[in-house]
């Protein structure tokens, strides 16, 4: 396992997605921001779903990605459904 592991909602097989897409790093994923990571995932795997947009979200706020304020789940709702055609 590595680095982004140690982030909260990054588990191994969403680090093995975010490596496959060119993010290796927590840096990478910050400057990259959780909806541009879940777009270039969701180019290769078009399961991808709003639960994997909330981790990356909530891996980059450092918190669970249950514990997301209101505000920011709502938009990154409205942001999945623009993307997913929902």
């Amino acid at each position: 396992m590595g680095e982004l592991t140690k982030l909260p909602n990054i588990a191994a097989k969403l680090e093995a997605q975010l490596a496959d897409v060119g993010i290796t790093t927590e840096e990478e994923l910050r400057n990259i921001g959780s909806r541009e990571a879940w777009l270039r995932i969701l180019a290769r795997d078009p399961s991808a779903c709003i639960m994997r947009l909330s981790a990356l979200e909530g891996a980059i706020q450092g918190v669970r990605w249950h514990y997301l304020d209101d505000e920011t789940k709502k938009s990154l709702k409205a942001f999945y459904h623009m993307h997913k055609g929902k």
